[in-house]
């Protein structure tokens, strides 16, 4: 059995749905118990969200024009899409509710002058449920039986609003009654990705990612052979081929270096998607709606410790964060008073390097909310800033964060120092740097003008005429 997720480019427009129908359908044909998981169609989303923080903000014309917009690029895809005079017109009654119910909600909100983060749950989970119903009928247009399964009756969630964590045991039970009735039916069940439920029944998101981590959630309670991620490049690159054209295609990954290279800016798939994979040990495989019988990547549990550096991620839009002062050496309860403050004001650390002298701790954190993390530090070491035990609170803005990522490349002599005379050829300065004790990734911080030319600087240096190995699994 598989589970399949396509992502909004993959759903994006007729073209698209009926592209992603005909994977769907080949898939079947080798494996013919698949449930497919869908993302809203591209766009969606953020249009329901800004709508509805426009609202909360007293206007009302952009949920207006939105409610418009979203029937008219579903409507247009379905007419392209559903050759059955019936289908296309249930499809056109089930749109209209659904805006309708989406320009209700904005309604409430401006009235209100509130938005919170439970109502954006309901509001910008709308998307998934306007796809599915859409994706489900083309694939009977095709001949397939399908139905579309709204995620809320079967993924139980706890009530972190935004990013709601799921509930296995009772998400479990709830996707095997519900869809292998469906599969031993010969049915495809078509479920809404990103959204879930309480156990009261009220909507939830699954936060960023939430699409991918739906159908590794699936996956696992119904003990796939493999979660397929769908999406509009070919796998996992060696780099961000917009930096560095040439980058090319990793044929397999191991769970923990797809997580390294998500957590620092890879964006195919999100490291919250490996939790449910990795408990079961499920493969989870990337691959191009587009191109599907073109290089994908496969990320296993098995990891390929050869020694190379196998892909580079970066991180932009980043503030580097110094607390600095010789008052500080010795002094115990400093790095645990610094972040503390910082989890106080909820600023995500992405990066942490301390001098051995323990004159300094720096740390990185996003750009946004960095003059909230300097307060939050000026507050908490006031007394030591007036004695001059802590000379400062220094923030570097205009920072990024490359992250080279491989398996076992800390017992691999050599590698620290091509990487930092690739960057030194380069001209390129490192302004701190962390290894993780996994081996598995060497993070630097670098200026945001130098990030291209560290990032292809780097991968000459690791891939230029270089074949990347069959892996050697051990």
């Amino acid at each position: 059995m598989l589970t399949l997720k396509f992502g909004g480019t993959s759903v994006g427009n007729a073209d698209a749905i009926a592209q992603t129908a005909s994977v769907i359908s080949q898939t079947k044909v080798s494996d013919p118990r698949v449930v497919v998981v869908t993302s809203a169609m591209s766009g969606v989303t953020d249009m329901l969200v800004h709508s509805a923080r426009a609202a909360a903000a007293g206007q009302r014309q952009p949920y207006l024009d939105a409610r418009e917009a979203l029937f008219e690029k579903h409507m247009a895809a379905a007419r392209q899409l559903l050759a059955s005079a019936e289908e296309l017109r249930e499809y056109e009654q089930y749109i209209e509710e659904q805006v309708r119910f989406f320009a209700r909600l904005c309604s409430s909100i401006h009235v209100l002058g509130e938005l919170t983060p439970r109502g954006l749950d309901v509001v910008s989970g709308l998307g998934e449920r306007m796809s599915a119903p859409l994706l489900a009928a083309a694939l009977r247009t095709r001949g397939e039986s399908a139905a579309w399964v709204d995620a809320t009756e079967i993924i139980v969630t706890d009530d972190h609003f935004g990013e709601a964590a799921p509930l296995l045991v009772p998400t479990c039970a709830r996707v095997q009654s519900r869809l292998i009735p469906m599969l031993d039916s010969g049915i495809t069940p078509i479920v809404t990705g990103f959204i879930g439920a309480t156990e009261n029944g009220i909507p939830t998101t699954l936060g960023r990612g939430g699409s991918d981590f739906s159908a590794a959630i699936l996956g696992s309670c119904l003990d796939a052979d493999e979660v397929q991620i769908w999406t509009d490049v070919n796998g996992i690159l060696t780099a961000d081929p917009r930096i560095v054209p040439e980058a090319r295609t990793l044929r397999q990954l191991s769970y923990n270096e797809a997580a390294e290279l998500a957590y620092f800016g890879a964006k195919v798939v999100h490291p919250k998607t490996m939790l449910p994979a990795v408990e079961r040990n499920i493969p989870i495989r990337i691959l191009n709606t587009f191109d599907p019988d073109g290089p994908s990547t496969l990320i296993t549990n098995q990891p390929v410790r050869n020694g190379l550096v196998k892909a580079i991620s970066a991180i932009r839009d980043l503030t580097l964060m110094n607390v600095e002062g010789r008052g500080m050496m010795g002094v115990p309860g400093i790095a645990a008073r610094t972040f503390r403050a910082v989890a106080d004001v909820k600023a995500n650390v992405l990066m942490i390097s301390q001098a051995s002298s323990e004159q300094s701790i720096c740390f990185v954190v996003p750009s946004r909310r960095s003059d909230q993390v300097q307060r939050a530090l000026e507050k908490e070491f006031e007394r030591e800033i007036a004695l001059h035990d802590i000379d400062r609170v220094r923030p570097v803005h205009h920072v990024a964060i490359i992250a080279v990522v491989g398996s076992g490349m800390r017992g691999t002599p050599g590698i620290a120092g091509r990487l930092f005379s690739a960057l030194g050829d380069a001209g390129v300065n490192v302004i701190a740097l962390a290894q993780g004790s996994s081996e598995s990734n060497i993070s630097m911080v670098v200026a945001r003008n130098d990030l291209e030319t560290a990032v292809r600087a780097i991968h000459r240096a690791f891939f230029q005429n270089k074949r990347i190995p069959t892996p050697q699994l051990v």
